[in-house]
């Protein structure tokens, strides 16, 4: 009786601590997400290369799909000027080592010349490799242009 005792209090202190884990793996997912944006508004693709896999997929608002090599490319074009980037409402879904991260986010800039501002949802795609977070896909869908 008292083996199973002690095997109950294990168990339950084994289920709180994997429990606890997923809140501090969503913290780093969600600064991940903040990092991503800075890097955009900044043009650092050396640094958004680093946060997205080797087959990356990329889906814009508008429905064009990119992949990685794409994706860094047009960050680097100079016609891409975003000054501001937020997200907002982000819920951070784990199971195992993948992650899905949804949010809203706000953007606002100018490409070729032209002001832009984009209020739309995200759902992100992460992959735990070797104790990092990866993204294997990103996907946005505009709520207001």
């Amino acid at each position: 009786m008292r083996k199973r005792v002690i095997w109950c209090v294990l168990l339950s202190l084994a289920g709180w601590a994997q429990v606890g884990q997923p809140d501090g793996q969503a913290a780093k997912l969600i600064a991940l997400e903040h990092m991503w944006n800075e890097a955009q508004v900044n043009g650092d693709s050396s640094a958004l290369a680093a946060m997205v896999a080797e087959g990356f997929t990329n889906t814009e608002y508008d429905g064009e799909v990119s992949d990685r090599q794409k994706f860094l490319a047009d960050i680097r074009d100079p016609q891409f000027k975003p000054t501001f980037m937020n997200i907002d409402n982000v819920k951070v879904n784990i199971f195992q080592n993948t992650a899905i991260v949804i949010g809203t986010y706000h953007t606002k800039g100018t490409y070729r010349g032209s002001p832009y501002e984009h209020v739309g949802r995200f759902t992100d795609t992460w992959i735990n490799q070797n104790g990092a977070w990866i993204c294997f896909a990103s996907h946005t869908s505009l709520l207001k242009k």
